[in-house]
């Protein structure tokens, strides 16, 4: 056979690959329009490594093992034993009529239900996180339990590290869940070391690897970060165990973060998430421990805030944080405040945004000025045109990286997350947040994004139309990616 027939199978064969995966693009479940498009396009354009990109992000396989283990601890999880809240806590049944829709379309979605009698405290400083963690970890009697996306090898992660080593001196249960890729610096420390030496467990979260690679997808990441002491108090919120400067990115210095510190049912929830993922790394069954309901914080003139947990990833329901995200929004009658670190939103996110503007609500979005990610940064950009024309006022922060990830709701619901607004939050990692439904804790939270908005400058609408022609060529490039950011 001559060589160019060679060729010209060789170039068949290819193309017929490139349709099939064009195929099987199409056939995905739950796929938005616009990610499938951006992926077809890869496929067709790029040889080769279209495909072969496409095979390793663009389905999301969290593996048929570890689908299989998330059933059966789910199981085990909803056969526990369970005492019920105590009667005076209030339940979602006793929101006004708004929130109670927003918690009934979070518990559809596989949120937990809306529970009163807790306490929450939101803290804003990274030290005073670290401290109050490292304080209840002292004061733990039987276990602490601690799941983050990044643990640093540095000032913070020696405090935290240190307190836990301690409890397990005096023989409480620690374990520390850490994501493979966002922690592998510090599973290959000699803090790490030095913590198991002290008998710490400490277990590795979706490892990389190459075995893994071929039955999963390899960037899907525990982005969570919860800690829970004793079944009783509990922490969620966007901030990692890592001092504010962040050394791997102390150019973008200093990280601002958010965190919840709770107490009271709504800890039962987050410890849930906790055993759930702490099985599918260890095969450690801690089910027992979610069989009594922690007490309800309450006082004469207070029933507790009204609290619920939501959670997504590829072993929940699709799309639950952008649902939430939204209907809250939809929400608003008066006032709405965003502020997130990477903002590449789907055209519905961005309408709502619009047309709460338009509609005559005050409509905020505070995001870094600098971003770590370049990409991201631009592509973010590219949304500005079509939320300033509908006048949503956008604020760039100064000071440092904003990565708190929290929402306000005319100072009546809060929302603090670990999740970003992109497609990898929405769509792919694992991630936690809280739904509050209280207008105290709400105000507090819009204290908090006051602070950012002053810290930040606006972004005129007259110089942004005026921007270099190479700007607006990188950023409408950049967001031709956003499906896929």
């Amino acid at each position: 056979m001559p060589d160019s027939w060679w060729l010209i199978l060789l170039v068949t064969g290819e193309w017929l690959l490139r349709l099939v995966m064009a195929g099987v693009v199409l056939l995905r479940r739950n796929a938005r329009s616009s990610t499938s498009l951006a992926w077809i396009a890869v496929i067709l354009v790029v040889p080769v490594f279209g495909v072969l990109l496409f095979l390793s992000l663009g389905l999301t396989r969290l593996g048929r093992w570890r689908i299989k283990r998330h059933r059966e601890i789910v199981a085990r999880v909803e056969n526990a034993e369970v005492k019920p809240p105590c009667p005076e806590v209030l339940l979602a049944n006793d929101l006004p009529n708004a929130a109670r829709r927003l918690a009934a379309l979070a518990e559809s979605l596989g949120a937990t239900p809306a529970v009163g009698g807790n306490a929450l405290d939101l803290m804003g400083d990274t030290d005073v996180v670290i401290q109050r963690m490292a304080e209840d970890i002292d004061a733990a009697q039987d276990h602490c339990h601690l799941l983050f996306y990044i643990y640093l090898d540095d000032h913070s992660g020696t405090r935290i590290g240190d307190a836990l080593v301690r409890a397990a001196r005096r023989g409480v249960a620690c374990r520390l869940l850490v994501d493979g890729l966002g922690s592998r610096a510090f599973l290959r420390s000699p803090l790490c070391a030095r913590m198991r030496a002290g008998g710490v467990r400490i277990a590795e979260a979706l490892p990389v690897n190459a075995f893994r690679i071929l039955f999963s997808r390899v960037d899907l990441r525990n982005h969570r970060k919860i800690m829970v002491t004793d079944g009783r108090i509990g922490y969620t919120g966007s901030q990692n165990i890592a001092n504010a400067d962040f050394a791997p990115k102390a150019r973008y210095a200093p990280w601002v973060d958010a965190m919840v510190r709770v107490e009271g049912p709504v800890v039962r929830d987050l410890q849930t998430l906790f055993v759930e993922d702490w099985f599918l790394d260890t095969d450690e069954s801690l089910e027992a421990l979610l069989g009594d309901v922690p007490a309800a914080v309450t006082s004469e003139t207070s029933p507790g805030v009204v609290t619920q947990v939501y959670a997504t990833g590829p072993n929940m329901p699709p799309e639950v944080t952008r649902t939430l995200v939204q209907a809250a929004m939809q929400m608003a009658q008066e006032e709405l405040v965003l502020t997130t670190p990477y903002f590449v939103p789907d055209d519905a996110l961005v309408s709502t945004l619009a047309t709460g503007a338009r509609r005559g609500v005050e409509v905020t979005l505070i995001v870094p000025a600098r971003n770590d990610s370049r990409l991201v940064a631009l592509a973010s950009r590219a949304f500005y045109g079509v939320l300033l024309d509908s006048g949503v006022r956008i604020l760039e922060f100064r000071d440092g990286l904003l990565h708190a990830k929290t929402l306000t709701v005319d100072r009546d619901i809060g929302i603090v997350t670990s999740a970003n607004i992109d497609r990898r939050s929405f769509d792919i990692n694992f991630e936690a947040g809280l739904l509050v439904y209280d207008d105290d804790f709400a105000s507090e939270l819009r204290f908090l994004q006051g602070g950012y908005m002053s810290q930040s400058t606006p972004v005129d609408r007259r110089r942004w139309l005026h921007r270099p022609v190479r700007t607006r060529l990188a950023e409408n490039s950049a967001v031709l990616l956003a499906p896929l950011l």
